[in-house]
């Protein structure tokens, strides 16, 4: 009688030589590109990126170091899925404008957003971004403004309990700040987060978010016939559902609201992206995956970007002094809250906030799967059927193109030249060079919106307080990879009030 295990192993023999059969072509390019570090059998690179959210992004900034090395790319294999790495923003811009589709390292997500349009196949991604792009109108922005304006004041108010001098964690402060200025703008309602010790929603997504990165990374966690038995499949479940429970209460609760709502002619009440989506085409599934990501890609994203530009301006105070400089002329002594007539007028805190999210860019990496063969300006073939990796955090740090200071911060970068400084340091003539919100026709729906709710917070903030360094400040700062990248300490520093 044959030996089970013999079977076993004869089945997984056959399975990897006829993938790498099936996987020959791609095989042979990625010699072609090549590699510093081996790729081992089964995982490929997967065991420089097992471990924490730190160990992650030190596997991804090493592949982005290589790559940067050897002219834009190397070669990154995820269990059977290959990878060119992209550090270069002549190759990323080809890739982003020819090739619409999410790679499978995005595609984890759907065990939470489903095909929600940051993720979603292109056949069902473009008829769905016609039906949201009008959302973003600038009409529609510029009346979001007056939330932001009432919760960045809630947000300086909650402050004064740490304005001590003593060392804290400015996370919370900003992600309640964010999770308010979603729940109102993108929902119509209003979750007070700001005043909860505890968000349990907030709470539920960063835990879905830790778990489904070690996940996303680590291949031998991707048969879902094998993880689904692992104790963190039904931790990540529960979080997941946890998730999409609350946000279809809200979604129950608006479109009762609106069907027993009977609004006079000429009412100019502002809604709420979620009241201006139940009036479109979209199904009831549809909303929900929509909600979802305006949710919570809004509320992660401005929360990060504007958590590491609080910490960068408590580490050069002559930048914040700047930035202060700049709200006194438009604000002088009022105690007046921002509008959005305002937020034109800050120049360099704009300035300051593009710079913070080029050294410390949320989302880190973005992948795309190449459904044709994709011929580079250098001659070189992307093959069919593999992915690439666009590597934001190596591309924005890529002396090529930044200069050999690409590892400064320097916010005058992103203002224009002066008679006075017509050499200054300017963002590089290649607009793909710089991606904090994405590139192309797939680029972040929300990235003004997300900029105008940064700039409303910090311009609360720095009016009435003076943000000092933590104790000991790491330097640089220590970044990890949860899907989106964090700050590994989670954003310490020190507040005083302004006199």
């Amino acid at each position: 009688m044959v030996s089970p295990y013999l079977l076993i192993i004869s089945f997984w023999l056959i399975w990897v030589l006829f993938k790498r059969w099936q996987l020959r072509r791609i095989i042979n390019h990625s010699k072609v590109i090549g590699s510093r570090y081996p790729a081992l059998p089964l995982i490929g690179h997967g065991y420089l990126f097992a471990g924490n959210g730190e160990v992650r992004m030190n596997a991804f900034k090493k592949f982005g170091v290589e790559a940067t090395k050897h002219n834009g790319m190397t070669s990154l294999w995820l269990g059977y899925d290959y990878y060119t790495v992209i550090s270069d923003p002549v190759i990323a811009e080809v890739i982003m404008k020819s090739c619409l589709e999410k790679g499978y390292l995005m595609q984890v997500f759907s065990h939470l957003l489903g095909n929600g349009s940051v993720i979603a196949p292109v056949n069902i991604w473009r008829p769905r971004r016609k039906v949201v792009t009008p959302n973003f109108s600038m009409k529609n922005l510029q009346a979001f403004v007056k939330v932001f304006s009432r919760q960045s004041e809630i947000l300086a108010d909650c402050l004064a309990s740490v304005a001590d001098k003593n060392t804290f964690s400015i996370w919370k402060y900003f992600t309640t700040y964010s999770m308010d200025s979603v729940c109102e703008t993108t929902l119509g309602i209003e979750v007070h987060a700001q005043g909860l010790s505890h968000c349990p929603f907030l709470w539920a997504f960063e835990q879905y978010c830790r778990l489904t990165a070690a996940r996303m990374c680590q291949p031998w966690l991707w048969a879902r016939v094998l993880y689904r038995w692992m104790p963190q499949h039904a931790t990540l479940r529960a979080h997941r559902d946890y998730i999409r429970t609350y946000v279809d209460k809200i979604i129950k609760m608006k479109s009762e609201e609106r069907k027993c709502e009977e609004l006079s002619n000429g009412n100019e009440r502002d809604k709420s992206l979620l009241e201006l989506l139940l009036t479109s085409s979209l199904s009831e599934l549809e909303v929900r995956e929509e909600c979802l990501v305006l949710v919570l890609a809004g509320s992660d994203t401005s929360a990060v970007g504007a958590s590491f530009t609080a910490c960068l301006l408590s580490h050069y105070p002559h930048v914040q002094d700047k930035v202060y400089d700049e709200l006194y002329a438009v604000f002088k002594d009022s105690q007046r809250p921002v509008e959005a007539a305002d937020l034109p007028k800050l120049k360099y805190l704009e300035a300051v906030i593009k710079e913070s999210m080029r050294l410390y860019p949320p989302a880190a990496v973005i992948a795309r799967k190449l459904d044709k063969d994709i011929v580079l300006p250098s001659g070189v073939t992307l093959v069919e059927g593999s992915g690439a990796l666009i590597n934001i955090w190596a591309m924005h740090r890529n002396p090529r193109y930044w200069g050999q200071d690409a590892e400064l911060f320097l916010p005058d970068r992103f203002l224009p030249a002066t008679p006075a400084s017509p050499d200054s340091n300017s963002p590089p003539q290649r607009h793909a060079a710089y991606m904090p919100f994405s590139y192309g026709p797939r680029n972040c729906i929300g990235y003004q919106y997300g900029m105008m709710s940064m700039k409303t917070a910090l311009a609360a903030v720095v009016r009435r307080y003076r943000l000092l360094p933590a104790a000991c400040p790491p330097h640089p700062l220590r970044v990890k990879y949860d899907i989106m990248m964090r700050d590994v300490d989670n954003y310490m520093l020190r507040l005083e009030p302004r006199s």
